[in-house]
């Protein structure tokens, strides 16, 4: 990330420092290490899955300096220290967000990330769909459109399948498609991106409800103080912690053919799940 992302001292200098203020200085990493692990598991070359993995957290950040933002969230914390839009400005965090977008796609665009070129294709295609309005994108608006309501298990659901979800399954088969695996094996792992995606945004709700802000590095209790549907408020929280792991169950039975080979997933799963941040 270091490498790849501009210099703090390259022009437009408080642009840059602000991209790599938003992007290097704290968080969970779990996308980009998400991309690895399946990268490993598909005995990928490295390079290529450092860039992928690069990519979906340039995405990611992207979405949280705006989501961060007075006509979104309207945040001041983020991981541990105040949002791009506090530290900086607003027009500056709407232009980080855009360049972050545009550099993840920019380096997936000029890397040689697969030996077959339509391969590569889809995988532009994947985090594009992945980020857009079908994807995290559109599960922001339903969210922002949801406050104030109470939503049934199944529009929840869809709602954090998009908001949250879809980038983490395509951090995992952006990794695997750097690889070579059959179609069953892609149909797998998709399959635990799906589960893990859920269960981290499962956990995330119980941990707005329980951890302190000085424990997230965000505000704790924001969902709650903006009226947001959660599942915690639909389930409870010993539900929502019963879903987790049935999620977190459903996901490693997805890695069994796999074997050793998926020890890293399988740690990741743990941690998506057991993490008390």
């Amino acid at each position: 990330m270091q490498r790849l992302l501009p210099a703090a001292d390259a022009e437009p200098q408080r642009l840059h420092a602000a991209m790599r203020y938003s992007v290097l200085e704290g968080g969970k990493r779990v996308r980009l290490l998400l991309a690895s692990a399946a990268g490993e598991l598909a005995h990928a070359d490295v390079e290529r899955v450092n860039v992928v993995a690069a990519a979906v957290e340039l995405i990611h950040a992207y979405s949280l300096v705006h989501d961060d933002m007075p006509c979104m969230d309207n945040d001041v914390l983020r991981r541990g220290k105040p949002t791009c839009h506090v530290a900086y400005d607003e027009a500056t965090a709407l232009l980080v967000g855009d360049s972050l977008q545009a550099l993840a796609f920019q380096l997936l665009a000029e890397h040689e990330l697969s030996d077959d070129p339509r391969r590569q294709l889809a995988m532009v295609k994947l985090l594009a769909a992945a980020s857009g309005s079908r994807g995290m994108a559109g599960g922001q608006a339903i969210d922002l459109a949801s406050v104030g309501q109470q939503l049934t298990l199944p529009e929840l659901e869809n709602m954090h399948i998009r908001k949250t979800g879809a980038l983490i399954r395509a951090a995992v088969l952006l990794g695997a498609y750097c690889g070579r695996l059959e179609q069953a094996q892609l149909d797998l792992l998709d399959h635990y991106g799906k589960c893990v995606g859920l269960a981290f945004q499962v956990v995330d709700d119980v941990l707005d409800s329980e951890a302190d802000t000085a424990t997230l590095g965000k505000t704790a209790g924001k969902d709650a103080d903006n009226d947001k549907p959660t599942y915690v408020t639909l389930l409870g929280v010993p539900a929502a912690k019963q879903m987790a792991a049935e999620l977190h169950r459903e996901a490693l039975q997805a890695l069994a053919p796999f074997s050793a080979d998926a020890r890293r997933l399988h740690e990741l799963a743990d941690f998506i799940v057991l993490r008390k941040f």
